[in-house]
C-alpha cells in the first residue's frame, strides 16, 4: 500500500465537505429500519446509495468496477477521492460516508488510537508488495560481495524489505523481529551485502548506482517497471507482510452487517474485481480473496 502520512497532516488539506450531507438516499432511521427488514426478508438493496471515501490509485479504480456490479442491484456508489489518508478516516468516523477504502490494519489501528475513533475492517481487498529490482546486477544468483541493496527508510517498509532479502537467502533476519526488523536484527550476511536506506519515493532514481533496490510496487510501475516481468522477486501472499499489510474496507463499528456495507464488500471481493487487479497492475496490487 502506498505510503501513509502522519495523522498531524490532517489540517494541511483543505478538503471541503461542507456539501456532504446525508450518505443515503434514505434519512438515518428508515436506513435502520430498511436495514432490519432486508436482514430479515433477504428484499434487495435497490434506490440504497452508498458514498465510500477512497486514494485514486488504485483504491477509486478498483471501487469503479465494483460500482457497475452494484448499479446491476439497483445500488448507487458514490466514490469520494482523497489525496490524505486522514480525512477518509475523519469522515467515516462522522458519517460523512459510509466507508473508506485506503489503508492497511496497522495503520486503521494506530489511527483508532491517536484520534479515538472508532473504525473497524469488514475485510481484506488486496496488498500492494515490494519487489526487489535489478540495478548494476541483474540477477539474485550473481551477487557480489560487497553488493549494495538500497530498501525504503521508513520502519514499516524496511523491515518488509529486510524480510523479503530473507526470504531470498540473501540475509538472515533474528527470527522473532518480524515486521519490526532493522539492519541490527541482521544475524547472518553471507555476501557482505550492504543495506543502503533511502527515501522509498527516491529509490527508482538509484538503480543506476546500486546492486538491487526492494521498491514498493506504485513506485515501481510509475518508474516504468514491470512488477510482472522486471522484479526478481517479490512478496509472496502467504507472507506475514501480505497478511499484515492488506488493504481493508472500512466502517465505523456498529456498521459491520449493515446490508449496504456487506453488499458493497461482496462486489469488492467478486471474481470481476480480481480479474481487474490482476490485468489491470501487473502484480503491483495483488487480490486476497
Amino acid at each position: 500500500m502506498k505510503k501513509l502520512i502522519s495523522a498531524a497532516l490532517a489540517g494541511v488539506l483543505a478538503l471541503s465537505l461542507a456539501a456532504c450531507g446525508s450518505t443515503a438516499s434514505v434519512s438515518e432511521s428508515t436506513a435502520s429500519s430498511e436495514a432490519a427488514s432486508t436482514a430479515e426478508t433477504g428484499s434487495d438493496l435497490a434506490g440504497t446509495t452508498i458514498k465510500v471515501a477512497a486514494s485514486p490509485t488504485p483504491h477509486a479504480e478498483i471501487l469503479n468496477i465494483a460500482k457497475d456490479l452494484l448499479a446491476e442491484q439497483g445500488i448507487t456508489l458514490d466514490i469520494v477521492e482523497f489525496s490524505d489518508y486522514v480525512q477518509p478516516n475523519m469522515v467515516t468516523e462522522s458519517g460523512e460516508v459510509d466507508a473508506n477504502y485506503f489503508q492497511h490494519q496497522p495503520y486503521l489501528d494506530s489511527f483508532n488510537e491517536e484520534n479515538g475513533t472508532h473504525l473497524v475492517s469488514v475485510g481484506d481487498i488486496h496488498y500492494e508488495p515490494l519487489g526487489i529490482y535489478p540495478g548494476k546486477s541483474q540477477s539474485l544468483d550473481e551477487i557480489t560481495d560487497g553488493a549494495v541493496i538500497a530498501v525504503p527508510n521508513d520502519t514499516t517498509n524496511e523491515a518488509r524489505a529486510l524480510q523479503l532479502l530473507a526470504a531470498q537467502g540473501i540475509i538472515t533476519i533474528r527470527e522473532d523481529a518480524g515486521l519490526t526488523a532493522t539492519v541490527n536484527d541482521i544475524t547472518e550476511n553471507p555476501h557482505n551485502v550492504q543495506v543502503e536506506e533511502l527515501e522509498a519515493a527516491q529509490l527508482p532514481r538509484t538503480l543506476a548506482d546500486v546492486d538491487y533496490a526492494v521498491m514498493n510496487g506504485n513506485y515501481a510501475l510509475e518508474a516504468g517497471f514491470s512488477v510482472g516481468n522486471d522484479a526478481l522477486a517479490t512478496e509472496d501472499a502467504a507472507s506475514e507482510a501480505a497478511q499484515t499489510y492488506a488493504n481493508v474496507l472500512v466502517v465505523k463499528e456498529g456498521r459491520e452487517n449493515d446490508p449496504a456495507i456487506r453488499a458493497l464488500l461482496a462486489a469488492l471481493q467478486s471474481q470481476e474485481v480480481k480479474d481487474f487487479i490482476n490485468e489491470t497492475y501487473d502484480g503491483a496490487v495483488v487480490a486476497l480473496f
